[in-house]
């Protein structure tokens, strides 16, 4: 994935408190990018190792974990060893935790005064001690059609991404001026950002890319479903010269589409360079 970048950050170190999807996730990426991470875990360890055990190593390799209990005052000394030797402190916690832990900008940076903290909440202040999980932040920004539940975790993956963004450019507003800075993610922001499509009309029903357009729509076939993006014109005259059909509206389209089985639509749509996938 960063094949050209996977030494980027070699020389910076990572100290993450994190659990669960978001921060996990992040330090990985970090990792990646050639950084040194220590991950923090409770003595019990990072609930996703339960749930998802391929998923939680592939995130930890690479990853240097420590089982502690902060509770502990031991165990607190080890913490704030590795905050002393830290280019990133990046914790994942509600407010309340991160207080009683003494991870705050007023207690790190005294230690630390090179080390940026990355925060992420849930939401943002004064919210951050509202309990939630990722189903909730996409409940509040709407990308959920119930009953059915989301077919991913969009707040989670972009609260991710955006973690690892936040830390890159904190890293390089230090190198530039040789001040480090306390930033702050929440994941409520997050998924409110990937719902924008959404809440602009983009991808809502009847819009231009929420089944609006016939030539942006998914179609059932012979066998299987293909989904079908032929938004720019040259997509569109080779779509209407592979298919032969005067019109592309969509009763004609759905006709044309049920004569063949997805993958060999896939496979014709592929030799003529046209945005069309088989639905897995």
């Amino acid at each position: 994935m960063f094949e050209d970048l996977h030494d980027a950050l070699t020389g910076i170190n990572v100290l993450a408190v994190v659990g669960n999807i978001p921060g996990p996730l992040a330090a990985a990426r970090l990792r990646m990018l050639g950084a040194r991470v220590v991950k923090i875990e409770v003595p019990s360890g990072d609930p996703l190792e339960l749930a998802s055990p391929a998923w939680y190593a592939q995130n930890a390799a690479g990853v240097e974990v420590l089982r502690l209990d902060l509770r502990d005052e031991v165990s607190r000394r080890a913490l704030f060893a590795h905050v002393a030797n830290a280019d990133v402190v990046m914790t994942a916690m509600r407010a309340r935790s991160v207080e009683k832990l003494g991870l705050t900008w007023e207690r790190l940076h005294p230690r630390n005064p090179r080390a940026v903290l990355i925060t992420l909440s849930g939401e943002a202040p004064p919210h951050d001690d509202r309990a939630g999980h990722d189903l909730t932040y996409q409940a509040r920004a709407g990308t959920i059609a119930p009953p059915a539940m989301p077919r991913t975790l969009v707040g989670d993956m972009a609260a991710a991404e955006r973690l690892v963004a936040v830390t890159l450019a904190a890293l390089y507003k230090r190198e530039r001026t040789g001040m480090p800075t306390h930033a702050r993610v929440n994941i409520t922001d997050c998924a409110n950002t990937f719902a924008e499509p959404y809440r602009h009309g983009l991808t809502s029903a009847g819009g231009a890319l929420g089944g609006g357009l016939p030539t942006y729509d998914i179609y059932e076939c012979a066998r299987g479903f293909i989904a079908l993006a032929a938004l720019e014109p040259h997509f569109i005259d080779r779509l209407q010269t592979l298919l032969g059909v005067d019109d592309l509206d969509r009763g004609t389209l759905q006709r044309t589409f049920r004569q063949r089985d997805a993958s060999a639509w896939e496979r014709l749509a592929e030799e003529h360079d046209i945005p069309l996938a088989e639905v897995r």
